[in-house]
């Protein structure tokens, strides 16, 4: 089991809890933080015992944003310098630190669940938005406020809000910075569901576990990669190309046989397929943007 500085990592009953643990700065995230989610991530994919992930918060906040430490140096990448910031220089650009977390969340071949416990703001709530489901405390609170910090929305935010909530709710909101309670994020599609604060977790758990105990993780991780890659498609035929490809090759697994069979003798499935090794490669032509 990896042990981190700036998370908390568990692993129970294939689900994987990582959890933002810097409790006396809110969760601030910072270059470690970013470090560790990536290789948080990673575990998680490696891991064949791992069949869902929640990502909560330690205290009293999910995250507070960037660890504003650096006062008025925070986001000024030539003054802040180091090794760190040396090493995400691109193309002659230092590449967002929060992007490339919400970029390898969205690369994920398991489903992420945010539990979001308090205060999510910043790089708090865009990180969020490449999770597959947001639960949110009747605590919690969010803010898109870079216009308010003078910089500009990150983390591929500019990709993922406007998908999730339209271009009106997510102007507004990246406009005004202001900060807005989780029935609000529920009106508008940001936020699946509202719960009390010491059943957040649970909820987050109970919806992980209708994952696991009814579903192929192999399925689940094609799924996760269908429909993510086809929100920005050109057309459907790039869909019906990828669908083609996956149930031809799924339809003579030893998981589809399995799903079938456990349905007609009306039994709980016990599908043999591993993520890490079964996964078929459904995107022969599929290749990630570079950064440039």
């Amino acid at each position: 089991m990896p042990t981190f500085e700036t998370l908390l990592y568990a692993v129970e009953d294939g689900i994987a809890t990582i959890t933002l643990n810097r409790p006396d700065k809110l969760n601030a995230f910072n270059t470690t933080m970013m470090k560790e989610l990536i290789a948080a991530f990673d575990e998680t994919d490696a891991d064949d015992n791992v069949k869902a992930v929640i990502i909560t918060g330690a205290g009293r906040a999910f995250c507070a944003g960037a660890d504003l430490s650096a006062g008025g140096a925070t986001f000024d990448y030539d003054k802040r310098g180091g090794a760190d910031q040396a090493a995400r220089q691109e193309q002659g650009v230092h590449r967002d630190g929060g992007g490339l977390v919400t970029l390898r969340i969205f690369e994920s071949l398991k489903p992420v669940i945010s539990a979001c416990n308090g205060a999510a703001v910043g790089v708090g709530v865009t990180m969020q938005l490449a999770m597959d489901f947001r639960l949110a405390s009747a605590d919690a609170r969010y803010g898109f406020v870079f216009a308010r910090r003078g910089i500009n929305p990150e983390a591929c935010s500019s990709w993922f809000l406007p998908h999730l909530v339209g271009i009106q709710t997510a102007l507004e909101w990246c406009y005004t910075g202001r900060i807005f309670p989780a029935q609000e994020g529920l009106d508008k599609g940001l936020v699946r569901s509202i719960h009390a604060p010491d059943d957040l977790l649970p909820a987050a758990r109970a919806l992980a576990r209708e994952i696991i105990d009814n579903t192929a993780p192999v399925s689940v991780a094609i799924t996760r990669q269908l429909i993510w890659r086809m929100a920005g498609a050109a057309h459907p035929m790039e869909a019906h190309k990828a669908d083609s490809r996956a149930i031809e090759a799924r339809g003579r697994s030893g998981d589809a046989k399995e799903g079938v069979t456990s349905f007609l003798e009306k039994r709980p499935p016990n599908y043999p397929d591993k993520v890490s090794k079964d996964l078929p490669d459904i995107w022969p032509h599929w290749k990630a943007p570079t950064f440039s």
